[in-house]
């Protein structure tokens, strides 16, 4: 049996999905420091990214200052944090690291999308006697509406695939079954952990394409 058939059994031993440190535990520690990291970065990144490509300024310099994010490992950033006073407030220092890794897409994307929208169709919009509130959301956002979907997928996915530094800091989250198989020379179950993590980020892509087909029809809607 290879390594993959040994990493299927190692999935399908109930033993390993229960107690906390099996799958389902570190499954539900994975998504909670994935989701709070997401809904951060996205309170973050949307508002200002749409804010300025409504406006048409500051966006180049915002994109930026936060793709220097990009360049910088995440890792690197969790080792920073983990020498500084937030060493010990759980999954705060895993959950600043994913946000400034997640801002970046999210930013771009928005900003991007915004600036990107016809500006035929914004000054028809003008002409119509649409305000600037008006022109936002029923013109500037359901066009934009696809490249923002972009952008959040790509975030999402790089979020779930990453979050499994946490365990790098002795944390919870699907890493610490790779790790684990590290520590005791089990090369299924390093395997297993890394076959949970894809799975899930294709699993997290997969949920975002299907909110956008259902939202993107009602958007439509209701500009029409």
């Amino acid at each position: 049996m290879g390594v993959l058939g040994e990493a299927w059994t190692w999935l399908t031993t109930g033993a390993n999905w229960s107690g906390e440190g099996g799958v389902s535990h570190r499954l539900g520690e994975h998504l909670y420091v994935s989701g709070v990291a997401l809904v951060l970065a996205c309170a973050i990144a949307l508002p200002t990214g749409l804010y300025l490509g409504h406006i048409g300024r500051g966006g180049a310099l915002a994109v930026n200052i936060s793709n220097v994010g990009r360049a910088i490992p995440v890792f690197a950033v969790l080792s920073l944090f983990m020498v500084s006073p937030l060493r010990n407030a759980g999954y705060a220092p895993t959950i600043i690291a994913l946000v400034l890794f997640a801002v970046p897409p999210l930013l771009t994307n928005a900003y991007v999308g915004m600036t990107e929208v016809d500006r035929s169709v914004i000054e028809a919009a003008r002409g119509m006697g649409m305000s600037g509130r008006q022109l936002f959301a029923r013109v500037e956002l359901p066009l934009a509406h696809p490249m923002i979907m972009t952008g959040l997928r790509s975030a999402a996915v790089q979020v779930v695939a990453t979050a499994t530094i946490a365990a790098l800091a002795g944390l919870g989250g699907l890493g610490r079954i790779i790790t684990a198989g590290f520590n005791t020379y089990n090369t299924p179950q390093v395997v297993a952990g890394a076959l949970l993590v894809a799975v899930l980020a294709l699993l997290v892509e997969a949920v975002l394409m299907g909110l956008d087909r259902l939202l993107s029809p009602l958007r439509r809607r209701r500009t029409a």
